[in-house]
């Protein structure tokens, strides 16, 4: 049977993973045993996806990014260089917690910017945007916009990333695509 995805011959594909068509796995990267991968995903250079992770279809890796058992990412999913997900809320070396990892979900069409850290056990909300050097220790509300150490709320993202000016009403507009949106009691969406 021929192999419908691509990888590079430094990367590393453990058994039991199943890995969609026109996914791509780049240089010096290890798929850990029993993840999924969806199609046209890509994998940058120096990636590691640990056992039983879930990537929906068109996720984008960028290089150097480390994801942990725990984490499933939904379709669209976009994850800059260098982030990186954590799976134990109380690590240490010399005790072994594997039966504690927690769950992270990443939701349909989210951003997390280069160098990122996700603490465990939280929810990245649908088109939610993480900047860059972000530290998330809480749930991440759909179309959220995320920055600094401890992360804070900056704002709210259209689906096409720009970030929305609400007037009186509470309505705002995409310069790029145009869409309108509502933000009502603290929550967005797209009209």
């Amino acid at each position: 049977m021929e192999q419908e995805f691509f990888a590079h011959e430094t990367a590393i594909i453990d058994e039991g993973c199943i890995i969609g068509k026109d996914t791509k796995i780049w240089h010096f990267s290890h798929i850990m045993s029993h993840c999924k991968l969806g199609e046209k995903c890509n994998i940058g250079q120096n990636v590691v996806v640990s056992p039983d992770v879930v990537l929906g279809r068109n996720v984008k890796v960028q290089n150097n990014v480390s994801i942990y058992t725990g984490v499933i990412c939904e379709d669209d999913v976009f994850l800059g260089p260098s982030m990186v997900f954590t799976n134990i809320i109380n690590p240490r070396s010399n005790v072994i917690r594997k039966e504690h990892y927690a769950k992270t979900i990443v939701r349909k069409g989210a951003s997390i910017g280069a160098n990122a850290t996700i603490v465990c056990g939280h929810e990245i909300g649908e088109f939610a945007f993480i900047g860059a050097g972000a530290v998330v220790t809480k749930n991440v509300k759909p179309y959220e916009l995320i920055v600094g150490n401890p992360g804070r709320h900056a704002g709210w993202m259209s689906e096409y990333g720009h970030k929305l000016k609400f007037d009186a009403n509470g309505l705002a507009s995409c310069p790029e695509s145009h869409e309108n949106y509502q933000l009502c009691d603290g929550k967005v969406s797209k009209k």
